[in-house]
């Protein structure tokens, strides 16, 4: 289906949690992009004691692993955090100590959270500036030659309530594909979930511009497949055949397809990637 026209007068809607959100509205308008936040998906400390215990035993040696895997920003952010009683986190020195340690970063985003943080760039891997993606499967492109059997790997990730109140809490949300291929090559996978995501709870004037945009020609950057089914949960009935989406990853562009948008466009997730895929829908 075409890209629906999108005059140069109409937005983009920023749905990323309200920290990178409003760092993404800033830097959009400084583009010349008009921008507005509106956070899918609520980010917050992990909180669940379980979840407070084993964060607190990774940051007490974190050199015991060869890698650190954060899959976000955010991950970084809270594993860096003062923990609840203010005490400081971990210093980017302790992470890197010896230099036997690297930091692992599935995208940009992540790579700036981290130099932010202190950590070396010469410290950190992450996928290729001109990866066709930045996931876990342009990341393991990268770092599969620095595992060796018995090397330990701690990924570093987000929770929900529901699975941190579980009786797997401190381990996040268990395997995925990277910690696979980890173990495949001979690794050992630790997890640690350092935050907890959750639906945001969207006032009346938040439910009012969902709605507004989703007709309005405004283009809806989707950069989360749990964004995507937390609109749905908020706007239920809503009829998105008229609304544009900009998916930064195929799975988001399907999981935006099955809401019912209309118009629904991939890009690479790099801002200048975004920046010219919305250039160009105001072209059309």
């Amino acid at each position: 289906m075409p890209a629906i026209a999108l005059p140069r007068s109409r937005r983009a809607i920023v749905t990323r949690p309200a920290r990178d959100a409003a760092q993404w509205v800033n830097d959009l308008q400084a583009r010349g992009v008009a921008a507005v936040a509106l956070p899918l998906i609520a980010i917050g400390p992990a909180t669940q004691p379980a979840l407070q215990a084993a964060l607190a035993e990774a940051r007490a040696d974190p050199a015991r692993w060869r890698a650190l895997m954060f899959v976000s920003g955010n991950a970084v952010h809270y594993f860096f955090a003062p923990d609840a009683g203010g005490a400081p986190g971990p210093s980017a020195s302790a992470l890197v100590a010896g230099r036997t340690t690297r930091a692992w970063a599935p995208g940009p985003g992540t790579r700036q959270a981290l130099l932010d943080a202190g950590i070396a760039a010469g410290a950190i891997d992450s996928p290729a500036p001109d990866a066709a993606q930045f996931d876990s499967e342009a990341l393991w492109q990268q770092v599969q030659h620095q595992i060796r059997a018995g090397d330990r790997v701690l990924i570093v990730r987000g929770t929900t309530p529901e699975a941190a109140a579980g009786p797997a809490a401190a381990a996040g949300r268990g395997r995925d594909w990277l910690a696979r291929q980890i173990e495949a090559a001979g690794g050992q996978v630790d997890f640690v979930a350092v935050y907890e995501r959750g639906a945001p709870r969207l006032d009346a004037q938040q439910l009012a511009l969902a709605r507004q945009a989703a007709g309005d020609g405004s283009i809806w950057l989707l950069s989360s497949s749990e964004a995507i089914a937390h609109l749905s949960a908020a706007v239920p009935g809503q009829d998105w055949r008229h609304a544009c989406a900009l998916c930064t990853h195929p799975r988001i562009a399907q999981a935006a397809r099955a809401l019912g948008f209309g118009a629904v466009n991939e890009c690479r997730p790099a801002f200048g990637d975004v920046v010219a895929s919305i250039e160009s829908l105001h072209e059309l």
